[in-house]
């Protein structure tokens, strides 16, 4: 009964804010007392999006034991995707008004769009590619890395290397990604205004469906015999796998499950925040998603969402009225919640509901 009460307050609330927020953005006039300004569903879907990504990061972390630093990669990977499908609607409308070569291409003197750009100019093909090319990167890694059994801080520090080696080659101009500016000045998404309000309202709506359904899958994968699999090679790795297991196996299938769900996050991320750049790749990222989940609370999917809104929002206040601080805010954050709150908000939650 709890469960369920958890399972639709969390879908209640993840849905229903944005759904209010959207809607009196559109039909109330600027200026009135329930208008709500477009920055804040840009603000809003951005945080829905950090959202997915701690998801992402608590699926393995909270019920696999695997502590990734270096999730950021494949949420910036999904970005990249949705960033280049954008960059190729532009067309005569740039700065160079060339419709084949992005104005960055342009700049730098490309004579041709190079083959990894070809499909771009169709959403489908930009949508799949955000899925794909992270879960391919993630069955790539993970299938070297657990079939090698490395485990603990060793699979940390390599996660968080493969996110850095990432940042330094998107860097480089010569990768055909913008380099340091990354990819910008978007104008259409399916034929819409991007800055338009409508079209912010409906980005924020479905990051917000979106989410609701990856919280649904996780859900189901983790409460499933799979599921119970997951904790038990979490708990006690070498017990299962002498049981007759392979404990890689499943560790890859939910990491794999991990990346696409940050790529997706990232693929949705890009059109509300106008910007992708190599910095969505820096270590630092990955490891304030790990805040987000220790925030709300590790292993409960529901925390994960709420930690990343939580924390983001304090981010939002506090680089605005003492933006030196937040960095020292942060980490005395993560060293409260590590010594006095060890199951995050979601734990407060738990032991109140115990105690009555």
């Amino acid at each position: 009964m709890k469960t369920d009460r958890t399972l639709w307050l969390t879908l209640s609330l993840t849905f229903g804010i944005p759904l209010v927020l959207a809607v009196l953005n559109q039909v109330t006039e600027a200026g009135a007392a329930l208008h709500v300004p477009t920055y804040v569903l840009a603000l809003a879907g951005k945080y829905l999006c950090f959202a997915m990504l701690a998801l992402a990061v608590d699926l393995v972390w909270g019920f696999a034991g695997i502590l990734s630093l270096g999730h950021a990669a494949f949420f910036a990977l999904g970005g990249y995707a949705m960033g280049m499908y954008l960059m190729r609607q532009i067309g005569t409308r740039g700065v160079y008004g060339n419709a084949m070569l992005p104005d960055f291409m342009v700049f730098l003197g490309w004579k041709a769009l190079p083959w990894y750009w070809y499909g771009f100019e169709w959403f489908p093909f930009a949508i799949l590619m955000a899925v794909l090319v992270p879960g391919l990167l993630a069955m790539g890694f993970g299938w070297l890395a657990f079939r090698s059994r490395v485990t603990g801080v060793y699979l940390s520090i390599i996660t968080q290397a493969l996110t850095y080696a990432l940042l330094l080659a998107f860097f480089r101009n010569d990768m055909g990604f913008g380099g340091n500016n990354g990819l910008t000045d978007f104008k259409d998404i399916l034929g819409f205004p991007v800055q338009a309000d409508a079209t912010r309202a409906v980005l924020l709506v479905t990051s917000a469906l979106f989410l609701c359904l990856q919280f649904l899958v996780a859900r189901f994968v983790v409460g499933s015999r799979f599921g119970k699999m997951l904790i038990a090679v979490r708990d006690t790795e070498s017990r299962t796998r002498f049981l007759g297991y392979r404990p890689e196996s499943y560790k890859l299938v939910v990491w794999v499950l991990s990346a696409v769900t940050a790529g997706i996050g990232g693929a949705l991320y890009v059109p509300q925040v106008g910007i992708i750049n190599p910095s969505e790749f820096a270590p630092a990222n990955s490891i304030e998603a790990v805040i987000w989940v220790a925030v709300g609370g590790r292993g409960t999917l529901s925390g994960a969402i709420l930690g990343a809104i939580l924390v983001n929002f304090g981010k939002t206040w506090f680089t605005g009225a003492l933006p030196e601080f937040w960095l020292y805010a942060l980490g005395a954050l993560f060293i409260f919640v590590t010594l006095f709150l060890p199951k995050g908000v979601m734990g407060l939650f738990a032991m109140r509901r115990t105690r009555t």
